[in-house]
């Protein structure tokens, strides 16, 4: 059947049809550019959900909530904080990874985004299904004994450690969790056997250290530091490479006897994938702003927490770098969850 010319609908692509389509496409291009910066010169115009994978009350929560305030001073529209916990995080994850990628839903999360990839059998990459949009903060974990415990230092764990293989006890916040992987790090880096013993929370994990259920743990320095300040615990070093601002006087384990170990605790913001860049980057902008206010320094300072400010790319970098320092750790250590 003959086309009537009202329709190019199956007829043949010509030559010359093709490089008029191709003399057309950065015409559409920068169109198509030009729409994104308008939309991000325009964002927000509607409420922000910031979606925070865990209880409310822990570190990324309190974060997030930092950050959610700021926001909505800023820009006057409502930042509302969707806890959304279970499943190591990744329920609250795969619902951004999921959302609508404009902007109006991000993710806080903290380091574990770069373990899970490795211990579960994930319906999204973490790496290629969500969009870098800032780095937020960052605090070191501390290696902390009950009082009773014969070592007063991290070297007298060591020494304690290897003349009793598989004796000493320590305790962590779940199989599988940042406390978890830091501990086994650690283990690693000094040629050590101990026993782990999972609880289910960080707080959990501390008390069984006070109570003497476990002998020691790593844990983020605002669950622990308190009970060394009351005596209830042993303070024998900080994760980070140095010293942390809230307790010089705590050494690190690197100058205590294991060179090179540095594991922190670090917070993040993403979005879904493929949300406009120009989108992207108008969040970045306003979140570094944020983080740079005395009033959110000295808050996150309560909270224990240093700023760590940064560029989407930079954020992406870490986040590929952690990954694969943890998928190599899990594999040498054969760590599996049941």
């Amino acid at each position: 059947m003959r086309s009537s010319g009202k329709s190019n609908f199956g007829q043949a692509v010509t030559p010359k049809a093709l490089k008029g389509l191709a003399a057309a496409m950065p015409l559409l291009l920068a169109a198509s550019v030009a729409c994104a910066a308008t939309e991000a010169e325009r964002y927000p115009v509607k409420p922000i959900r910031i979606v925070v994978p865990f209880t409310p009350g822990g570190s990324n929560d309190l974060i997030a909530r930092v950050i959610a305030q700021k926001m909505n001073e800023a820009w006057g529209q409502p930042v509302i904080i969707d806890n959304r916990p279970g499943a190591g995080s990744t329920i609250g994850i795969e619902l951004v990874v999921r959302a609508a990628p404009d902007g109006y839903t991000l993710l806080t999360t903290s380091g574990g985004i770069a373990i899970n990839v490795s211990l579960y059998k994930l319906p999204f990459n973490p790496v290629t299904d969500l969009a870098p949009v800032a780095l937020l903060a960052q605090m070191p974990y501390l290696l902390a004994a009950n009082p009773s415990l014969p070592a007063k230092s991290t070297q007298d764990l060591i020494k304690l450690a290897r003349a009793q293989p598989g004796k000493v006890v320590f305790s962590s916040s779940g199989a599988g969790t940042s406390s978890h992987l830091t501990m086994e790090m650690f283990k690693s880096a000094a040629k050590l056997d101990m026993l782990h013993v999972p609880y289910k929370g960080g707080g959990p994990a501390v008390n069984a250290v006070m109570s003497g259920e476990a002998q020691t743990t790593f844990n983020v320095i605002t669950g622990t530091l308190p009970h060394v300040r009351s005596g209830k615990l042993r303070a024998l070093g900080v994760s980070s490479a140095k010293r942390a601002d809230v307790a010089p006087e705590i050494p690190t384990v690197a100058e205590s006897g294991v060179p090179g170990f540095e594991v922190i605790a670090w917070y993040n913001i993403f979005a879904p994938a493929r949300t406009p860049r120009p989108i992207v980057n108008r969040l970045n902008a306003e979140i570094v702003r944020i983080l740079q206010q005395p009033d959110v320094r000295e808050r996150f300072q309560a909270l224990g927490v240093a700023p760590l400010t940064g560029s989407p790319d930079d954020l992406a970098k870490y986040l590929k770098f952690e990954v694969d320092r943890w998928a190599k750790l899990i594999k040498e250590r054969g760590i599996k969850l049941d």
